[in-house]
């Protein structure tokens, strides 16, 4: 069943193509294929001021820039968030992203998991990149930048379950490898997962 997909690219580096852009347009290109409709954001070429204060979070408006994505999210069926780790955690500029997008203006003032959800329905995959093994990710560090993008951002609004796809070792990635994973993530998106 065709499903309304939201690509979120969080890398923001927007000067070359890197491993994340790459993933992102297979997993399109194959969500096109089988039918899906498909939107996409990228945070590298929105303009957006970071928050700097509570008052800020919760009296001041979203940026234009910022609304057609909010009604994106209200849109889609499943949500596939691409980025990199940068430092342990999603870069910066995502976490401004998501910081601008969800405040009570849109979520409700939701803090928790027992209000009532502002979405309920969609689904979510994050794709990660990162120079460590995926398994010291996941095993020694517990995916814990993974974990709070599911149970802070994502959970509180009421996207679940979110489905993570890890991939280490890109910086001494070889090419065959680097080449393999597109195809694992066409897999993925023709099942909109």
């Amino acid at each position: 069943m065709a499903k309304r997909i939201l690509i979120i690219q969080g890398h923001p580096d927007a000067s070359e193509p890197h491993l994340s852009h790459a993933l992102a347009s297979s997993y399109n290109f194959g969500a096109q294929s089988a039918g899906h409709t498909v939107k996409h954001a990228n945070i590298a070429e929105l303009d957006f001021p970071l928050l700097r204060s509570q008052k800020d979070f919760e009296t001041t408006t979203v940026p234009s820039s910022l609304k057609p994505i909010q009604n994106d999210l209200l849109w889609a069926e499943h949500l596939v968030i691409f980025f990199p780790l940068w430092a342990g955690d999603m870069p910066a500029l995502l976490k401004g992203f998501f910081e601008q997008i969800m405040r009570p203006s849109f979520s409700g003032e939701h803090t928790s998991f027992f209000d009532k959800k502002v979405l309920s329905g969609p689904t979510a995959r994050v794709v990660v990149t990162m120079g460590m093994p995926a398994i010291v990710y996941r095993w020694y560090f517990r995916a814990h930048s993974v974990k709070s993008l599911e149970r802070n951002l994502l959970g509180i609004i009421g996207i679940a379950p979110v489905h993570k796809t890890l991939i280490g070792l890109t910086g001494d990635m070889k090419a065959a490898v680097a080449a393999k994973w597109p195809n694992k993530l066409k897999r993925l998106e023709g099942r909109a997962e």
